[in-house]
């Protein structure tokens, strides 16, 4: 057992990069990336649980973590596993990707799967400050971060739910998804997984390197918002769903869920 998180944390981006190798190995046979985001997700179970069993910290917090992070890891990667890879045409967005990098896409590609690798390290930081929280569990603001991540975590399986159900329906083809969460947001999937790394800050507030915390979050939240997130996502809508979505636009927040507005 060592409780020295650099070499806790070296050590899984190390496996995670010969995994994510494996995988983006898989991928040139089965052409969907979206195994990376399935990667990301067991990874992630898989280097905390790691951490549990490594790491100095209380027992009964380091279960509640491990608990926290199979049933919200494990709940997503189902999610994609099912509706994204297995006997799924790969995602527009990958497909996309692959046309706009052309020649160099194997390459590319292979960074892509390496990037989530570093993803699994960076963002498995706030499980392990939590770990190593040398407090009594559990205080009053650990409870505050539960409620706030119960709340994350149900949202964002409801959207997941909600736009799966409109999509299974053959009426909905190219149309836009306006039931449920999806009438106050754009992309309420999104604003949730962003809600549920702010639920880690709250949880370890006043622990040695709570800083770290806040790389989730942060990290997270600019991902969605300026890069693999939300930007894919609408350019691959406007594409396919044209002035529907236009008009979509115009009524309904992207990130934050709000009441639509009226649109003259």
């Amino acid at each position: 057992m060592t409780s020295d998180p650099l070499v806790l944390v070296v050590t899984a981006y190390l496996v995670m990069t010969v995994i994510m190798a494996g995988l983006w190995v898989l991928q040139l046979r089965v052409r969907n990336a979206s195994i990376a985001d399935v990667g990301w997700c067991i990874g992630l179970i898989a280097v905390v649980l790691w951490y549990a069993t490594q790491a100095t910290g209380e027992v009964e917090r380091k279960i509640l973590v491990a608990i926290l992070v199979v049933l919200y890891a494990g709940r997503l990667g189902f999610y994609i596993l099912l509706n994204r890879v297995i006997g799924k045409a790969e995602d527009a967005r990958y497909r996309h990707l692959r046309e706009q990098w052309g020649a160099s896409e194997r390459l590319r590609m292979f960074g892509y799967f390496q990037l989530q690798a570093l993803a699994v390290a960076t963002f498995s930081l706030p499980f392990l400050v939590l770990i190593q929280h040398p407090q009594p569990p559990f205080a009053l603001i650990e409870v505050v971060g539960l409620l706030l991540w119960t709340v994350a975590v149900t949202g964002e399986a409801k959207a997941d739910r909600q736009l799966a159900q409109f999509r299974a329906d053959p009426r909905n083809h190219d149309r836009v998804c306006h039931d449920g969460l999806w009438r106050y947001s754009r992309h309420p999937n999104y604003f949730f997984e962003w809600l549920l790394w702010w639920a880690y800050v709250v949880m370890a507030m006043g622990a040695p390197g709570w800083p770290l915390t806040w790389i989730g979050p942060v990290a997270m939240g600019w991902a969605l918002l300026k890069v693999t997130g939300i930007p894919l996502a609408e350019a691959e809508a406007l594409r396919t769903r044209g002035e529907d979505y236009r008009k979509y636009q115009l009524t309904t927040n992207a990130f934050v869920p709000w009441f639509p507005r009226s649109h003259q």
